[in-house]
């Protein structure tokens, strides 16, 4: 940076600021030279005074090449004798001792040596916003952009490599981070405010394993029923009480396509029960809740349940589990094991009083004061109430009226209803409710807080979108000629257009998920449209608009969205259970694979005679060696092991008269579609290409 644009920057002088960096131990600069960067953050804090503690941490940096002249130059006025000069060298290590009271400035100059300090931007971010957190001019961030290559206005958004390259000149490591962790830095926890928590519990494990009746049982009330076959197909949060306590279950559903629910179950849990079948033993989705629950890095309890049945082997399940490295704790490990059945509600109190122990250990507390924040587990759009969300409190208490927001969406709170539709007024530490009036349903695993009124949270909420818009800008940037070439290719592949309408957000994100994991090489799954709520009239036409199916999961088209669908024959398909909407799609996607084109060998002839025939051309005298010759069969002239023509067979005929086809042992006379070069001694091969439909 030159001497008169920091002066510029800093409303001062070039002369004055000379002057500042003379006092400093920098000499010699004239208004157009460069100022020393480690003087730079000095100067800024100053406002372009002079920093005393500048040159003496120079002359700390610069002891090795002069140590000497600088205690000389204080020796020379006082005519002191030869002893003079030990008691002066002291002076200077003891002046340089004073340098850990300006310590705490070091880390300035320090980034460009070392590691950098991280700036997080949100995707997207421009120009200004870059200058607001690294405390330069637009003007200098522009200009370094330039230097850069990279031609962009104050107010232009930038692509993440732009931002890296930026980040770097400014001596910064660029770090792309969600909106929310941009706005507000984490809170300091006051220990002291910390009270005992209720814990958050999640059941996991393979699917009909038993979790939801296991809950069923605990909470005496009847989930199953209301799923349609038997299968959880939302996350439902549930409070129990025993002993005065309360403990937060977390109900995940068990089929794989609902992963990703599975796993934001997790993210927010403290302990994940893990319910393994005692006749069933381990299956591969009960290894993949473990794999959720260690990566999440919570305790976990094992449910051994329907011990029950005839067949049940609970120590079977052990011996599996300590395959899994789940060792039990009756066996000299840390996890606590329980038989328990769901259906003779055997053991489940020792299952709660496991949790509740388990809990004691972990010492779960949190801060119930201060403004509420927490996570979304699952929202949809209702017909009468209009955005619901799931949420649980994970921090503060949240009340009626509160003014909430949840990645792009916002709330003024409307109204609070728990697990069994009772209104609630305030929702504590751990507990999950219902929430009303969302401006738009947001996205299931978000973390929601709460802001002072209802004209932040709006604002907020406006900001981030257009952070987003922002980004999606950044995204759709001009393509280079290898991703044409790449999309050239891909335009090849044939799309299945897709409409997605489903009653929650969490099934739209397992769905979707599901349709990603189907091959995609050589057909695609492209969804157009995936949203909670009815089917509508909008959904029809889009699907018109663009030759789409829509799939509605738990949700039914309205009258004139299916009035509009019969008559212009969208098609429609309804589901209540992810299996038939998965098999669905993929038998979809098969039918519109190129089927696979099979050869088959008919039969093989030798050339032995050649005819010429007037207006007709050559015709190949030929015993038939193996198989038959059939007339419009394909056929390719073999000649030393060489093909030399393919094409047609267009005539077939035994003496005098045309046939179908020549059985094996017999002669025949054979003319092929134009072509006349046959030579004796040529092999005649006849075969035929099918077409045979394929699967994914």
């Amino acid at each position: 940076m030159r001497v008169h644009e920091l002066a510029k920057e800093l409303g001062v002088t070039s002369k004055e600021l000379l002057a500042a960096l003379k006092e400093m131990g920098v000499d010699g600069l004239t208004a157009s030279s460069s100022v020393p960067e480690q003087a730079v953050p000095r100067l800024r804090a100053s406002g372009g005074k002079p920093v005393p503690e500048a040159r003496l941490r120079e002359v700390v940096e610069e002891a090795v090449p002069k140590p000497k002249p600088k205690p000389r130059a204080e020796v020379a006025p006082a005519p002191a004798p030869t002893p003079a000069p030990a008691p002066k060298a002291e002076p200077a290590p003891a002046a340089i001792a004073v340098e850990p009271a300006p310590a705490p400035a070091e880390p300035a100059p320090a980034p460009p040596v070392g590691a950098l300090p991280v700036l997080k931007l949100v995707r997207g971010a421009t120009p200004q916003d870059v200058a607001d957190q690294t405390g330069r001019t637009v003007a200098e961030v522009v200009k370094i952009l330039f230097g850069l290559g990279e031609m962009a206005t104050a107010t232009q958004s930038l692509s993440d490599e732009a931002l890296a390259l930026l980040g770097a000149e400014l001596g910064y490591e660029v770090e792309i981070v969600g909106i929310e962790e941009v706005e507000e830095e984490e809170e300091r926890v006051d220990e002291s405010r910390l009270v005992p928590r209720p814990p958050v519990v999640t059941i996991m494990g393979h699917v009909d394993h038993g979790k939801t009746k296991l809950l069923d049982a605990i909470r005496k009330t009847d989930v199953v029923s209301r799923e349609f076959g038997g299968i959880t197909q939302h996350i439902g949060a549930y409070q129990v009480h025993l002993d005065g306590r309360e403990i937060t279950f977390i109900d995940t559903p068990g089929h794989e396509a609902f992963t990703a629910m599975r796993a934001r179950g997790a993210q927010v849990t403290d302990i994940a029960v893990l319910v393994v079948a005692a006749d069933d033993g381990v299956k591969p989705q009960t290894i993949e809740a473990l794999d959720h629950a260690r990566a999440a890095g919570v305790p976990i309890v094992v449910a051994v349940n329907k011990i029950d049945k005839p067949e049940a082997d609970p120590m079977r399940v052990r011996q599996q589990m300590v395959e899994l490295g789940v060792v039990p704790s009756e066996w000299g490990g840390t996890v606590e094991f329980v038989d328990v059945s769901a259906k003779e509600g055997t053991n489940l109190e020792t299952l709660l009083e496991t949790i509740l122990l388990v809990a004691e250990l972990e010492e779960l507390k949190g801060d119930p004061t201060g403004r509420a924040r927490g996570t979304v587990l699952e929202a949809k759009l209702d017909r009468g109430r209009g955005p619901v969300a799931t949420v649980i409190v994970q921090k503060g208490s949240l009340e009626v009226g509160d003014a909430l927001v949840a990645g792009t969406a916002w709330a003024k709170v409307r109204a609070m209803l728990d697990e069994n539709g009772q209104p609630v007024k305030v929702a504590g530490l751990s507990k999950p409710v219902q929430v009303l009036g969302w401006s738009a349903v947001p996205n299931a695993g978000d973390e929601f807080r709460e802001v002072s009124d209802e004209r932040e949270a709006r604002h907020i909420a406006q900001e981030r979108e257009a952070k987003l818009r922002a980004a999606e800008l950044v995204t759709t940037r001009p393509p280079t000629l290898a991703e044409l070439m790449a999309q050239a290719r891909e335009a090849e592949v044939p799309e299945l257009n897709i409409i997605l309408k489903a009653d929650v957000q969490g099934s739209i994100g397992a769905l979707v998920d599901a349709f990603a994991k189907l091959p995609q090489d050589e057909v695609r799954v492209n969804v157009l449209r995936a949203a909670p709520g009815a089917i509508t009239e909008s959904d029809i036409k889009l699907a018109m608009a663009s030759r789409a199916i829509v799939v509605g999961f738990n949700v039914r088209p309205d009258a004139a969205a299916r009035e509009l669908a019969e008559r212009e024959g969208v098609d429609v398909r309804l589901y209540r259970v992810i299996y038939d909407a998965i098999d669905d799609i993929r038998a979809a996607l098969s039918g519109m694979l190129k089927p696979e084109e099979r050869e088959t060998e008919l039969g093989r002839a030798e050339v032995r005679a050649l005819f010429r025939v007037p207006r007709v051309g050559t015709v190949a005298g030929c015993y038939v060696l193996q198989g038959k010759i059939v007339r419009g069969a394909q056929a390719r002239v073999v000649r030393d092991g060489v093909v030399v023509y393919d094409g047609r067979i267009a005539s077939l005929r035994r003496f005098k008269e045309d046939v179908r086809e020549v059985a094996e042992g017999y002669e025949c006379g054979i003319g092929i579609e134009n072509f006349n070069d046959v030579k004796e001694g040529d092999v005649i091969e006849a075969y035929e290409v099918r077409e045979v439909a394929r699967e994914l």
